[in-house]
C-alpha cells in the first residue's frame, strides 16, 4: 500500500499553477433521498446525486493574477488538484468549478492568508498524469 506526503501537491486553474498553496481538501458527498413509506419499520434511503466542493488554503498573493486573483465568487474554472504532484503516473482530480468563498485573513505575528471554496458543477474526475 502506497502512502504519499502533501509536499509535492498543487493546485492548478486550467494550465495555471496557483501560487502559495498551503492545502486543499475535495469532498465528496451523496445527497440521499427517503424511500420509507407507511407501515416500514425503520427509515430506508436510496443513494440520491454526487455533490463536490473543494477548499483550498494560500498564503496570499495579489501578483499570482491566474491563479488566486482568478479565484473569485462567482467565476467558473477548470480546478484541477493534484495530491502527490504532476509528475508522469501521478493521479488528479478535475472538473468545473464555482468559486463560492474568497476570505484573506492576517494577523500581526504571522503570514496573511487566503481561503478559498469551490463547488464543482457536474462530477470530478480522477486521472493519471
Amino acid at each position: 500500500m502506497a502512502t504519499h506526503s502533501g509536499i509535492s501537491g498543487l493546485v492548478k486553474v486550467a494550465a495555471n499553477t496557483v501560487a502559495e498553496v498551503t492545502s486543499w481538501t475535495l469532498d465528496q458527498s451523496n445527497s440521499l433521498i427517503e424511500d420509507t413509506a407507511m407501515g416500514d419499520t425503520a427509515r430506508t434511503y436510496l443513494a440520491g446525486l454526487d455533490e463536490f466542493s473543494a477548499s483550498i488554503e494560500v498564503f496570499w498573493d495579489e501578483s499570482d493574477t491566474n491563479g488566486q486573483v482568478a479565484l473569485t465568487p462567482g467565476s467558473s474554472v477548470t480546478l484541477i488538484l493534484y495530491p502527490e504532484g504532476a509528475d508522469s503516473g501521478d493521479t488528479y482530480y478535475t472538473g468545473t468549478a464555482l468559486v463560492t468563498s474568497h476570505s484573506v485573513s492576517g494577523s500581526f505575528d504571522g503570514m496573511i492568508t487566503a481561503s478559498i471554496g469551490a463547488t464543482y458543477t457536474g462530477a470530478v474526475t480522477t486521472s493519471t498524469v
